[in-house]
């Protein structure tokens, strides 16, 4: 049982951030919508017989045990009962603490992965539930198609997007979901989106906010820079944030994009993305 097999876990973009109130567990209730795009860690699974789950090579600044693709494979295990173990390793691309769902992506794709190579065969549903112990934007790639997201994240109906192709800026910061969560300034009474908004508006560039811009651009000014470079440079293009930062990004013509990955600031990593419609381990969950 030596044979790697590669997966690729693509990162997300939220096209709108409305957080419209708060559980009393403290979880916040939002509304977006979640878009993935062509950049993607690379993970390699190489099957074992003894039971045994390593990390071969990847996140050297994560410790093992709170690795996410580590939790994901023991969870499965545990839930599933295999007597099969693995080693994984991963070529990270996308950055951590961006607001990218990296971390929940890479649990995502050991999931969906190890379902397949060790034969457990759980629906899409199953991985789902599994999925939302280790994170809450981890069903969404379970899910594995652009989706109008509610609840925590974890309730999800598809919605179609036009493939579209985005400049991301990373600033290099670091922003902890936990941060800009707790942070008292956070606005938590968004009025909630309308279905003809759903259906008519969604899609736009224009549309929405992310309410956790506020609060990251305000404790990270390199944020705010960003946002002013690509509303300077991009006009019309309204940057946001995504997720709870520190990425921001904005749609444009991939001409566009590439001139201005040129002329980005050196302190910065910039990345042209294309949209994507599923994810791509999407047919290996039956």
């Amino acid at each position: 049982m030596n044979k790697s097999t590669v997966f690729l876990a693509p990162a997300k973009i939220n096209r709108f951030l409305h957080i419209v109130g708060q559980r009393p567990d403290g979880y916040h209730l939002l509304e977006t919508v979640f878009q993935m795009i062509d950049l993607c860690d690379e993970i390699s699974i190489e099957l074992r017989d003894d039971g045994v789950i390593t990390r071969q090579a990847g996140l050297d600044t994560v410790p093992e045990d709170q690795d996410l693709m580590i939790r994901a494979a023991k969870l499965l295990q545990s839930h599933t009962q295999t007597a099969l173990g693995c080693n994984l390793s991963i070529k990270k691309m996308i950055p951590m603490g961006a607001g990218l769902g990296g971390g929940s992506s890479d649990a995502a794709t050991v999931l969906i992965a190890l379902n397949q190579l060790w034969r457990t065969n759980l629906s899409r549903e199953k991985l789902a539930d599994l999925g939302l112990q280790l994170g809450a934007d981890v069903p969404f790639f379970i899910f594995g198609k652009n989706a109008f997201a509610q609840g925590i994240g974890e309730k999800l109906q598809e919605i179609k997007l036009e493939k579209s192709c985005f400049l991301l800026i990373y600033p290099q910061v670091h922003i902890a979901t936990s941060e800009i969560f707790s942070d008292r300034n956070l606005t938590r009474n968004h009025p909630k989106v309308t279905i003809s908004d759903l259906s008519e508006r969604a899609h736009l560039p224009e549309f929405g906010n992310n309410d956790c811009e506020k609060v990251a651009v305000q404790r990270h000014p390199e944020v705010a820079r960003a946002i002013e470079w690509l509303k300077t440079k991009a006009p019309n293009t309204y940057p946001k944030m995504s997720g709870s930062g520190s990425t921001v990004f904005a749609q444009m013509a991939p001409e566009l994009a590439n001139q201005l990955l040129a002329q980005l600031p050196d302190q910065w990593i910039g990345f042209v993305c294309w949209s994507v419609e599923q994810h791509p381990a999407y047919n290996t969950v039956l």
